[in-house]
């Protein structure tokens, strides 16, 4: 019984190092959520660790589908930074997804707002 109780802090410990294996959105610009007066002239994403510059992307696109992001995202350890193209007052949707270092893969999705939502 004993032997059985010393693996539990082995076994939480292990559960918690997976579940940090993944590069998670820390902070963006614009803000999640956000409404901005100006048009941005770029996206920026922070995560929470570094992320692979091949298997990493983001996609902006406005209410109607068109994509509005310029180029491709710019990658700097656990920044990526994408050009975009002049908006007009509107929503934009970002979709991004992240590679880890240890090729553990996350994706999400969040708006921000230029002129009144």
């Amino acid at each position: 019984m004993r032997g059985r109780l010393t693996m539990i802090p082995f076994l939480l410990l292990a559960a918690g190092a997976g579940a940090q294996a993944h590069a998670m959105l820390d902070h963006a610009s614009p803000l999640v959520g956000s409404t901005i007066a100006a048009p941005p002239r770029e996206v920026s994403l922070s995560f929470s660790q570094g992320i692979d510059q091949a298997s990493s992307g983001v996609e902006v696109s406005s209410s109607a589908g068109a994509r509005v992001d310029q180029g491709k995202p710019q990658i700097s350890g656990s920044t990526m930074r994408v050009a975009l193209k002049l908006l007009s007052p509107g929503t934009y949707r970002v979709h991004w997804y992240a590679v880890s270092a240890d090729s553990h893969k996350s994706e999400g999705n969040f708006v921000f707002h230029v002129g009144k939502p």
